[in-house]
């Protein structure tokens, strides 16, 4: 009887190696190496099977392009991350930190989309009897949702194919494991296995899945980076736990837009979707403060304003702090720099805070003006005019550069009330927008002008 071998697993690409080595040889990733014991018949790779028929190799221009057909979830928000609603045969894969509130969205879309068609819930961290009081206490209808408490890889798929569901969840891919392999579950050998024949299985029968996986200390997708790969969609589920709004991040989609937001606020009754999130990240002030610039920020097809917050204060250090929270604390320390080079306003001998109101984060080198416009206020103390927002990229030599789709971001702040906006000269809209004066500035140092 052939004897189970023992492989090295690398929880980047997952690749294998016959021995264990400092650094994986197909991916070059130093420490990511893992043992796991494959049993022959996982070896042999006979029950590996194709996603679909074999077809014969055709031209590209001969084939017909058809659009995919969007099954909406009922929740609005969710469907704006996922391009519309789901697709079938599609994979999606969310994930988040533990009680962010991935299983109770998950569990609300069900209930809506069991309305037009079967779904199935697949448990493998609760017992059956918390999912139903999770519903109950959410108040959401249990009649047309399907509940399966199971973590084995082969009764899951069994009745995947007996029921077929058209929206089946699955809660959690690290709880789940096939009998081919002898690991344990939640081993990169079996994270891989398990999302692999799920994927199959909605290929081959058009099965919308939706698998929720947990997440490392640093916020990645626990597993294997190929699970990442092999689903079609990935979401990201974003916010402070002590926080009652959470966002919903795209990072990757092959049937929609990448980087779109979802704003929900958790309720007693579970997430609501936010109609208004602009107002959501402005921080009202019952006097006008120092320190404090409103920017607009773009969130795929979403435009958002955003207020961020800097506060100077003197070191008494020799090393000066410079902390970011929201935004890039690299970008920071080149930002100081360029003011200090092109502006003459030096911050070598002072401490420097920025934070981004709502525990959002900014990504985008568009937030650079209004944290330059936020830091120089606080140095000075002397608040920015009522009513302004600003937005901009800055350049190592000095110069702003324009932001994408400047006319959106202006649009969205003139709806909200604002009165003025500094912007690049490029971004100068060619029609005037009513009720909004704007400022163009071509270099760092014409941003001084702004507080004189």
């Amino acid at each position: 009887m052939a004897k189970a071998r023992t492989l090295f697993l690398c929880s980047d690409c997952g690749g294998t190696a016959a021995k264990w080595e400092g650094r994986c040889p197909h991916c070059g990733a130093w420490n990511t190496l893992q043992e796991t014991r494959e049993s022959p018949t996982a070896a042999s790779g006979h029950r590996y099977a194709p996603l679909a028929a074999s077809t014969p190799v055709r031209r590209l221009a001969d084939i017909e392009a058809r659009e995919q057909a969007r099954n909406p979830t009922g929740i609005e928000e969710f469907d704006r991350v996922l391009g519309g609603g789901l697709v079938a045969g599609a994979v999606v894969l969310i994930g988040g930190d533990p009680g962010i509130g991935k299983s109770t969205l998950l569990l609300q879309a069900l209930a809506s989309l069991s309305e037009r068609g079967p779904v199935l819930y697949v448990t493998g961290e609760e017992s059956a009897e918390q999912v139903a009081l999770r519903a109950q206490r959410l108040g959401v209808s249990g009649d047309g949702v399907d509940l399966l408490a199971e973590i084995r890889l082969e009764q899951i798929t069994q009745a995947l194919v007996e029921r077929q569901p058209g929206v089946a969840v699955i809660d959690s891919i690290q709880t789940l494991y096939s009998g081919e392999l002898t690991a344990a579950p939640g081993s990169v050998s079996q994270v891989r296995e398990c999302a692999a024949q799920l994927t199959r299985i909605a290929k081959q029968t058009g099965v919308t899945l939706i698998l929720i996986g947990h997440v490392t200390k640093d916020g990645a997708l626990a597993g294997p980076r190929v699970l990442e790969h092999i689903v079609d969609t990935v979401l990201y589920f974003e916010g402070d736990t002590h926080s009652s709004f959470r966002l919903v991040r795209a990072i990757k989609n092959r049937f929609g837009a990448v980087n779109e937001l979802g704003v929900f606020a958790m309720t007693d009754r579970g997430l609501r979707g936010v109609s208004n999130p602009s107002a959501l990240f402005l921080a009202g002030h019952s006097r006008d403060v120092a320190g404090s610039c409103v920017m607009a920020t773009q969130e795929g097809t979403r435009p958002l304003l955003v207020e961020v917050q800097a506060l100077v204060d003197t070191a008494h250090v020799p090393n000066p702090r410079r902390l970011s929270v929201g935004l890039e604390s690299s970008r920071l320390a080149m930002l100081l720099a360029v003011l200090h080079r092109h502006a003459g306003v030096a911050t070598y001998d002072q401490d420097v805070f920025v934070n981004a109101v709502g525990g959002v984060r900014i990504m985008e080198p568009a937030a650079d003006l209004a944290v330059a416009l936020a830091i120089l206020s606080s140095m000075r103390d002397r608040p920015l005019p009522a009513g302004l927002l600003a937005f901009g990229e800055i350049g190592l030599a000095g110069e702003i550069r324009p932001a994408p789709r400047g006319q959106e971001r202006l649009r969205e702040a003139a709806k909200l009330g604002f009165e003025q906006a500094v912007v690049p000269r490029a971004n100068l809209p060619r029609q005037p927008i009513e009720g909004l004066i704007i400022r163009a500035v071509d270099r760092v140092e014409d941003v001084l002008g702004v507080l004189s």
